[in-house]
């Protein structure tokens, strides 16, 4: 592996180990700051909320909401897999599987959010899965790279869908007007299609010794489909989950939604703990916060938690049975 990464060492050495570090500095500052926020104000929801009426709710939530909700969850999941396939065909690997895909996606989501340190979790499961069929720590950095482009594209169409259809959805959240928010949305829809305009023709971005190949545009369109599919597949589960009494609508769910789980993401908590949950209930959350509280811990089982233990297991058995395999040709 060290000979295969001299590309990138190369690249990271001719940057500025100054700006490098200042960079680092203020990611480690806005990650604390927000999470710290976050915990505070979910504190101070939690204090009136009464949990003997939130494991009510839990218990008469009908059975079948649940495996709806359950069902959604693992189409999400599906739709996570076709970010790999999609990055593998991008860079020119048509000869690897679906099945591989599918295994490098779901080992890797799952355990890279459920420790918190995606950036850096994410792309050694992915190297540990795709270097067993011959790719290198090149291609897994291309892949990385496509399959982070995919998921941006697709929660920023879907979050300027959602401010633009509901745009006080997260005025609690970030204390704007929803007339600015709506300007908002408005700003991440033209920038999407502008850079859609932008990939029409096939482009590369890098250096000479790194490049990296952008999809061109009827990939970016299926890029954004790709992402808003799965991203609302995740919305939708929570809206199964969230009982009729709150009376709120998906529009507003799938805002306040990516926009909890992008100050998830930014805080690096594990899952976004604390920070998810906070911008959740703060966005959504009014009088009664109950129906949402047992909604959200639903939802933290099915998303969140069971497919982080399914694919640490399924990792530690791919990972056992090569290993196995390796000791029985050597």
């Amino acid at each position: 592996m060290p000979t295969r990464m001299n590309a990138p060492k190369a690249i990271a050495s001719a940057k500025s180990p100054g700006n490098g570090f200042r960079l680092k500095g203020l990611g480690v500052i806005v990650s604390i700051a927000i999470t710290a926020i976050a915990i505070y104000a979910l504190t101070h929801t939690l204090k009136s909320i009464d949990t003997h009426e939130v494991f009510q709710v839990i218990r008469h939530t009908d059975t079948s909401l649940i495996l709806i909700a359950a069902t959604l969850v693992i189409v999400s999941y599906v739709g996570l897999t076709f970010y790999d396939l999609l990055a593998l065909r991008t860079i020119g690997q048509t000869e690897i599987p679906y099945r591989v895909a599918a295994l490098a996606s779901f080992t890797s989501y799952p355990i890279a959010h459920g420790i918190g340190a995606v950036s850096l979790i994410s792309p050694v499961i992915r190297y540990r899965v795709y270097s067993f069929h011959g790719l290198t720590a090149f291609d897994v950095v291309n892949i990385c790279f496509l399959t982070g482009l995919t998921y941006w594209l697709g929660n920023l169409t879907a979050l300027g869908i959602g401010l633009l259809f509901a745009p006080d959805a997260i005025s609690v959240v970030d204390l704007l007007s929803p007339k600015v928010n709506q300007s908002v949305a408005v700003a991440l829809l033209v920038g999407v299609g502008s850079f859609l305009i932008w990939c029409w023709s096939p482009r590369n971005v890098g250096t000479k010794r790194w490049p990296v190949r952008l999809p061109s545009g009827p990939l970016v369109l299926l890029q954004i489909a790709i992402g808003v599919f799965e991203l609302s597949a995740a919305a939708l589960a929570m809206y199964v989950l969230i009982p009729t009494g709150p009376n709120i609508g998906i529009f507003p769910i799938m805002a306040v939604f990516i926009a909890a789980t992008l100050l998830g993401f930014a805080s690096h908590t594990p899952a976004g703990i604390g920070v998810f949950d906070a911008t959740f209930l703060i966005g959504l959350g009014k009088d009664d916060k109950e129906p949402l509280v047992a909604a959200l811990l639903m939802f933290r089982l099915m998303y969140h938690f069971l497919p982080f233990i399914f694919a640490l297991s399924l990792f530690g058995i791919v990972e056992g049975w090569r290993g196995l395999r390796r000791r029985q040709r050597g």
